[in-house]
């Protein structure tokens, strides 16, 4: 079975849920790179990262429930489990909770896991892709995924203009595979410079470490772009909005969903941050920043 049919069989559609928020603000200096978040801003997603599945215990895909237990019953038993959705769901956090244990005893404050490995481990796979199969099924089951609304209007628009653009995002091999699916082309065959795909799976920590945001900016320093000249757009205040305003790149808040808007109010280092820029629908974006 191929990435694809893979998507065909699991992926459908998903719409965001208006957040209330009007869209506002406007760039400090002239916008010469743009970087986005990928889950919650670039795609619809259901729980978010899997931050997201390991705090509420399950996804709030909007799904009925039962449905999705059953596919995940057909998927473990299409790849000789015999593990229910409840036990395969506890294994999966346990997993990644176990991974993240031994990744801090070593030093590291946000670490990233790869799930293709935990997969392999937990159902026993010999293959590492076939371990990624189930991994990608899985995920597309406990948190579906779509593009944004105007997304790829509005990337033609921005890759049109000359600007610089990347990614920072809380990933896993997947991630450039829903691009290529849902777009027809990974984002490096997109417009986005490859050398600002930063991937949390590829370089160990997560969002929000400063290790993400440190190399996109490194790598526009040797372009010759200034921190100040960057625009990050994320929806989460904790993992987008605050790392990104550390390193001295400008800050849009993606308003768009309901369901991935993350604020942050309780924690009190969110509390005075107050981005540049709200934008509640992707096709905003390149007039507000003066792109494109």
């Amino acid at each position: 079975m191929t990435w694809s049919d893979i998507f065909k069989r699991y992926a459908g559609t998903l719409e965001p849920i208006a957040t209330g928020f009007t869209p506002s603000g406007s760039p400090r200096h002239p916008v010469k790179a743009l970087l986005f978040d990928v889950y919650g801003t670039l795609f619809v997603s259901a729980s978010g990262d899997l931050g997201g599945i390991r705090d509420t215990g399950a996804a709030d895909n909007g799904n009925d429930a039962r449905e999705s237990g059953k596919r995940l019953s057909a998927l473990a038993s299409e790849h000789g489990s015999t593990l229910s959705p409840q036990k395969l769901l506890k294994a999966f956090i346990r997993g990644v909770e176990n991974e993240h244990q031994n990744l801090k005893k070593r030093g590291m404050d946000y670490p990233e896991v790869q799930v293709d490995r935990i997969w392999k481990k937990i159902i026993g796979f010999e293959d590492i892709e076939q371990a990624r199969r189930f991994a990608l099924s899985f995920e597309l089951i406990i948190n579906p995924v779509h593009p944004m609304p105007h997304a790829g209007r509005m990337l033609v628009r921005v890759h049109g203009s000359g600007v610089k653009t990347g990614i920072i995002s809380n990933a896993q091999f997947y991630t450039p595979l829903m691009f290529e699916y849902f777009f027809g082309r990974r984002p490096e065959n997109m417009g986005f410079d490859p050398a600002l795909l930063v991937y949390s799976y590829r370089e160990g920590p997560s969002k929000p470490s400063p290790v993400l945001f440190g190399k996109a900016a490194g790598k526009l320093s040797e372009y010759g772009v200034r921190p100040e000249n960057v625009l990050f757009v994320g929806n989460d205040m904790l993992n987008d909005i605050l790392p990104a305003r550390a390193i001295g790149f400008q800050t849009a808040l993606f308003a768009g969903d309901k369901r991935s808007l993350r604020l942050r109010r309780d924690n009190p280092c969110c509390r005075d941050i107050i981005p540049d820029m709200v934008i509640t629908d992707l096709s905003q974006l390149p007039a507000m920043a003066g792109i494109g």
